[in-house]
């Protein structure tokens, strides 16, 4: 596996100070992040997953805690716009330029707003997918926000 992808080289870019964890992916997982967690011996939510969504008929990327969903009231709220709905996967693919399971927000083919829970900004580090299955980046949650020029805001259902 290679430790080099369009994430870590936006990482690297930014002069973000972070490492990788590599784990086996399990496709057949029931939920990817959670799978991840587990694998990387890490609670829950410490490990983000990546989704990505519409809001109003436009992408944005979504970075939430594994073991938590994301309230698509509170997401179009965050952004200002009037209703939010996951993307297909086939979409969110084709704009990332990136495979679901390995759907990264760092390096992403196009640049979209997005969203960080802000539970997250609580952690001293987190670890969010690094561009390919099986990778993730270990950073702080503020680095993330920076490098993404992401807006924190309460996105999770309750």
């Amino acid at each position: 596996m290679s430790k080099t992808t369009r994430a870590t080289k936006a990482l690297s870019q930014n002069k973000i100070t972070f490492s990788t964890v590599t784990y086996d992916y399990d496709p057949g997982a029931d939920r990817i992040g959670l799978q991840a967690a587990e694998a990387i011996g890490e609670p829950p939510h410490r490990v983000l997953k990546t989704l990505m969504a519409e809001l109003d008929g436009k992408p944005v990327c979504v970075v939430v805690p594994s073991d938590k969903e994301v309230s698509m009231k509170k997401l179009a709220l965050a952004f200002g716009g009037k209703s939010a709905q996951m993307m297909k996967p086939a979409e969110a693919e084709r704009i990332t330029g990136y495979h679901v399971g390995g759907i990264s927000p760092f390096g992403q083919k196009k640049k979209v707003p997005t969203a960080v829970e802000q539970q997250a900004m609580t952690e001293a580090y987190v670890y969010i997918n690094g561009g390919q299955r099986g990778l993730q980046v270990r950073l702080s949650p503020q680095d993330a926000v920076t490098t993404l020029n992401a807006i924190v805001a309460p996105i999770v259902a309750e």
